[in-house]
């Protein structure tokens, strides 16, 4: 059954919580958008001042579904870590440093009693998005797949035989801390860190290193990705080199686990192979040769909707979760929770 977003039926509420926006969204159990809102995250600002207009966000779209006939069955949240997923308990994640300590699901179950939450790491979403919606649907036999994030932070999601993989502490997937030079730009707490010259942070710090007079550790990360999508030619240099340090990363990524494909969120969408062709280059000098062969580097399928579709994968991801919203019972039950 294909939901089309009719009267009577169950859906999920997402949040897309990134370091810049937060995009709520109201989706199906196959992956369809049927309506979304987006306000600015104020990442900096503490969580609980923020908090309130993300629980108004969420109370307009359940209003407006309300009045469509639909049924909001559970709430789903991908968002970037560290965390304790199951718990929804946010560490300290680097791109949202008003947000640090903060028990996002419990939170979110205080504010809507009776509705399931869900919450999962974004990188983790992502890899769940394109593997059930986007890359997955067009590629026979699908078993190994990385997504990386790259966004405002740079964080993967590791399939590996058809299932997620989350480590022992939930931190599987935090590249973003990897280390690629003993000296560069500050990201995630670390100095040539991946974060620091591969991500939409590092963009800006690399862009404000290389040209000075142009821009500043405080440019705002559209002002360096714009200029590269109009492709002026020093906001492609400092995409070339970004790319570079991209490759960098990615061929350690491709000699440990063999993917069949690398999916890139956001930035890689945007930036194609204005980052794309560097890293190629440099996956062709670095990684072990049968791996980079048999490794596919994509934008996402699901292109500029990759974080709509990701939101909703918390919850999509619980088979009795999806059962429910496909049957339409009027009872949740089997969650797991």
């Amino acid at each position: 059954m294909r939901d089309r977003g009719q009267s009577g039926s169950r859906t999920v509420l997402g949040f897309d919580v990134g370091g810049t926006k937060t995009a709520c969204v109201e989706g199906t159990a196959s992956g369809e958008i049927l309506q979304r809102t987006e306000i600015p995250t104020r990442a900096l600002e503490p969580f609980c001042e923020t908090f309130p207009e993300i629980l108004e966000q969420a109370r307009a779209v359940m209003d407006a579904a309300h009045d469509r006939g639909r049924r909001i069955a559970a709430i789903s949240v991908s968002v970037g870590g560290p965390l304790r997923i199951d718990e929804g308990f946010l560490i300290d994640p680097p791109h949202l440093p008003g947000w640090h300590g903060v028990p996002l699901r419990r939170r979110l179950m205080e504010a809507f009693p009776g509705v399931p939450v869900f919450v999962e790491h974004d990188g983790n979403a992502g890899a769940l998005a394109e593997f059930h919606f986007g890359v997955g649907q067009g590629w026979n036999n699908l078993r190994h797949l990385i997504f990386l994030t790259f966004g405002t932070g740079v964080g993967g999601g590791f399939i590996v035989n058809g299932q997620i993989v989350r480590g022992a502490s939930d931190t599987a997937g935090e590249i973003g801390h990897w280390r690629l030079a003993e000296d560069g730009p500050l990201g995630f707490g670390k100095r040539g860190s991946w974060e620091a010259f591969a991500s939409g942070a590092g963009l800006v710090e690399l862009a404000a290193q290389m040209f000075p007079t142009r821009w500043s550790p405080d440019t705002l990360i559209r002002d360096v990705v714009e200029p590269m999508i109009a492709n002026d030619e020093e906001a492609l240099q400092v995409a070339t080199e970004a790319g570079k340090w991209m490759g960098r990363g990615l061929a350690l990524l491709i000699d440990a686990l063999n993917p069949q494909v690398i999916v890139f969120g956001s930035l890689g969408v945007a930036l194609g192979e204005r980052i794309l062709g560097p890293a190629r280059k440099v996956i062709a000098e670095e990684a072990l040769p049968q791996a980079a062969a048999a490794c596919a580097l994509l934008p996402a399928v699901l292109g500029a909707h990759i974080g709509d579709v990701a939101a909703l994968m918390a919850a999509l991801s619980e088979p009795s979760m999806c059962r429910t919203l496909k049957q339409g019972r009027p009872e949740i039950t089997g969650l797991g929770l």
